[in-house]
């Protein structure tokens, strides 16, 4: 989870503007945050959606457009278990 964090640190001080940590609890490290002003614009903990904070894809606090193409409301995203099927081979 350190190493994660720290790589996620490394590339957002070297201009990657969008840095996740994945496959660890970090909500920090999940969230979308403005690169202008770092208002959290989408905040994330595991697969749900804790906070939206999007107008028109743009930081409500400075009017940074965020890169991406967003619907002004957000899904209905969130941890769903959904049955697979593998075939024999």
């Amino acid at each position: 989870a350190r190493t994660l964090s720290m790589a996620r640190d490394i590339a957002l001080k070297n201009g990657v503007r969008y840095a996740y940590t994945g496959n660890l609890h970090d909500e920090h490290g999940e969230s979308t945050y403005c690169h202008a002003c770092g208002t959290r614009l989408i905040g994330r903990d595991w697969y749900t959606m804790t906070e939206w904070n999007l107008q028109n894809g743009c930081c409500p606090a400075c009017g940074t457009a965020c890169a991406g193409v967003f619907e002004n409301e957000p899904g209905h995203w969130g941890a769903k278990r959904q049955a697979v099927r593998i075939a024999a081979a």
